[in-house]
């Protein structure tokens, strides 16, 4: 069975191919996506627009991952690691995933696809953001 967490990493893959490959032609990456979910449309569509938010809003996520990964410069960060924060900084900020949820997915997935202490890492990071970025915002609605 395919799920929003296959879609989120399916979405990881392509990130970090881009991540090291920034030519590299947008069809192809359509093409992985639907040969790996299955051609499940839904899951298609979520991780596309995964990966489309995340490009789009680069600029504005890693500097906030800059400003809550204390000292850690963002070119200095483990490529997954990396991926995986954009990718649920991204949820966080702009998606309609709750703020644990993603954060609970991207420990989960860094985890799977990371180093020994990507896992924690990963939480640190996304634990300051939503504490400091996504909660103020929401309670001043």
């Amino acid at each position: 069975m395919v799920t929003r967490r296959r879609a989120r990493e399916i979405a990881l893959q392509v990130l970090f191919e881009e991540d090291l490959h920034p030519m590299r032609d947008e069809q192809i990456a359509k093409d992985f996506l639907s040969k790996r979910l299955h051609q499940h449309q839904a899951l298609v569509a979520f991780a596309q627009s995964l990966i489309d938010g995340v490009r789009k809003n680069r600029t504005e996520i890693d500097k906030l991952l800059s400003k809550h990964s204390a000292n850690w410069a963002i070119k200095r960060m483990a490529t997954i690691d990396r991926n995986v924060l954009r990718l649920a900084a991204y949820e966080m900020l702009h998606g309609d995933t709750p703020g644990r949820v993603a954060i609970n997915e991207a420990i989960d997935i860094a985890r799977r696809y990371g180093g020994l202490h990507s896992g924690a890492f990963v939480n640190g990071v996304l634990d300051r953001i939503l504490r400091e970025e996504v909660t103020p915002q929401e309670s001043k609605t």
